[in-house]
């Protein structure tokens, strides 16, 4: 009999899809699905971004170079420089989607058996990332009573052992919408000094801040060499599906292993490139009319859910999503209830829930994610429906 690798068997399920089943079967059954637990954007990917690809005009759909077409590249470093980091063509490698840009950090910077610290809850794919490349997830825990803050520095060095190679965030956050300050960006620095760590930052949603400025870590002085950064036009431009993605190093080392494994996948998708290339040429407002959208429906989602009984959502400063906490026993039951065994006027509400963000086994039982990507109408009646549920369900806490 044929086995599966160790590799194949911990390799976690997505628990933003895993409930996409149920889903589907409510629907069959004639039932209305505000999908609240994927961070898909409704808002419309930009014309003159889709019409690049469409007047694309060339015989061949050939390579580009392993590193990314160079004329994108090169469009990059302006956009970079345009948010304060400065940086030059040859210290960006175009990757097929964010993903790709942290699976290639993972791999290129630790073996087998190292450690990554990151403060949980965590974007839920670090920790197949992690699994793909064969190394250990090591969660420092953040709090809902804060706002899910930057655990103490001393948390992370409790941490710390001989194999711990790196420390990820993602800024703003990733399931919590907490939008990191300067002050824990610096704490930060300081850490991977001590240690000297690498710090892979993750900023998929630096767009999208609303209590405050982001302070990337391609601001941060004195560690160029420790720094990483991922990126993305998934969000930003609300184009997910082009898989587009970067990674951004100083460190001339590491571009060069980074370089081999890009390689090694030959180079990353071409029309998604022409694409990106073009959003670099939106209007300067076009992230003003997007940044407020989201922030009207942030303002919607969190005052809707404060406002029912036994429900906490701290007020995210940055990118889409907020986690609620809510009262109920278990999160992972509450969710597939909602899509088995609910409705409300012939609707309900397909959520994330949050114990698939932890790597602390039973921490997450009583919250939720929720992405606000879905108009303002829609949330509305995504939150009354969730209203409802929390008066009909059984299992209370």
């Amino acid at each position: 009999m044929l086995t599966i690798s160790n590799r194949g068997q911990q390799m976690p399920a997505s628990p933003i899809r895993k409930l996409v089943p149920y889903a589907e079967a409510a629907k069959k059954r004639g039932t209305k699905v505000y999908h609240l637990n994927i961070g898909q954007p409704d808002i419309e990917t930009p014309k003159m971004v889709l019409d690049a690809v469409r007047h694309s005009d060339f015989k061949v759909l050939e390579y580009s170079h392993s590193a990314g077409n160079e004329s994108y590249r090169k469009k990059l470093v302006g956009y970079y420089n345009s948010v304060g980091i400065n940086v030059d063509f040859n210290q960006i490698i175009i990757t097929t989607g964010g993903s790709e840009a942290i699976l290639f950090a993972f791999m290129a910077c630790m073996d087998n058996g190292d450690e990554v610290i990151i403060p949980e809850p965590f974007y839920a794919n670090y920790n197949g990332f992690a699994v793909a490349a064969g190394v250990n997830v090591v969660p420092v825990t953040s709090h809902i009573e804060n706002g899910f803050a930057l655990p103490s520095i001393e948390e992370f060095e409790k941490k710390i052992t001989p194999k711990t190679k790196a420390i990820v965030i993602c800024n703003p956050n990733n399931p919590t919408g907490y939008l990191y300050t300067a002050d824990e960006m610096e704490a930060l620095k300081v850490l991977i000094k001590k240690y000297n760590l690498y710090l892979f930052s993750d900023e998929a949603y630096r767009e999208f801040c609303y209590s405050g400025t982001q302070v990337s870590a391609m601001h941060l002085t004195d560690v160029d060499d420790n720094v990483v950064m991922m990126d993305t036009i998934s969000k930003r431009y609300s184009a997910c599906g082009g898989r587009i993605g970067a990674l951004v190093t100083k460190n001339k080392a590491l571009l060069e292993a980074v370089m081999k494994f890009a390689q090694a996948r030959l180079s990353p998708p071409s029309f998604a490139q022409i694409a990106g290339e073009a959003a670099i040429d939106l209007p300067a407002n076009y992230f003003d009319t997007t940044k407020a959208e989201y922030q009207s429906r942030r303002d919607l989602i969190v005052e809707r859910l404060n406002a029912m009984e036994g429900v906490f959502c701290p007020n995210p400063g940055g990118a889409f999503y907020a986690i609620a906490k809510l009262p109920i026993d278990d999160s992972d039951v509450f969710c597939q209830w909602l899509l088995e065994r609910f409705d409300y006027n012939g609707a309900t509400v397909m959520l994330a829930p949050a114990t698939g963000f932890y790597g602390t086994q039973g921490l997450g039982k009583q919250e939720v994610r929720l992405a606000y990507v879905l108009n303002l109408d829609s949330i509305n009646a995504a939150m009354d429906c969730l209203q409802e549920a929390l008066k009909q369900y059984p299992n209370k806490q």
